[in-house]
């Protein structure tokens, strides 16, 4: 075996203990060197790993778009039902085996507007080991009774990338 399979074997080994953040990195690597051995031209290896790379990028944060909706959309939900002072948990369960979350939130008052009903809300995120509190506005549509995340301040630091 020559010695750039054997890197990529090694490579390929550690690509599950990554973040999600380096995977994109990793299966570039991967892809590069395997692709330059069995061309045997570097150039189009590393042409290869760097799409790959790119490729993969998009579809974590891609998917990290969603889950953040998902929760966005969780929160406000459960919030748009409680009168302001009520507290209630929330939830949200992903289709992918990570991501889930949970935790409480309370309608800490309404925001007079004229477009639309608002409501300032506090609330926990608990997913894995993690738990935070922050606080958000959300609005109702006019017209259809559902509630929307208004705001994304409180989401930077927990998204950050996302916003």
């Amino acid at each position: 075996m020559s010695g750039a399979a054997r890197l990529g074997m090694i490579a390929m080994a550690l690509l599950p203990l990554q973040g999600c953040g380096s995977i994109g990195s990793g299966a570039g690597a991967v892809v590069g060197v395997a692709v330059g051995t069995a061309s045997v031209n570097p150039v189009v290896g590393t042409a290869v790993g760097l799409g790959t790379k790119a490729a993969v990028d998009a579809l974590v944060h891609y998917i990290a778009r969603v889950q953040q909706e998902g929760q966005q959309d969780a929160i406000a939900e459960v919030a748009g039902r409680l009168p302001p002072g009520e507290a209630a948990e929330w939830h949200i369960s992903h289709t992918l085996p990570f991501g889930d979350a949970h935790g409480t939130l309370r309608v800490a008052g309404m925001i007079p507007n004229p477009l639309a009903d608002c409501r300032e809300v506090v609330f926990t995120v608990v997913d894995g080991y993690r738990h935070a509190d922050y606080v958000t506005t959300e609005c109702s549509e006019p017209g259809s009774g559902s509630w929307n995340w208004a705001q994304a301040e409180p989401a930077t630091e927990r998204w950050g990338f996302l916003q």
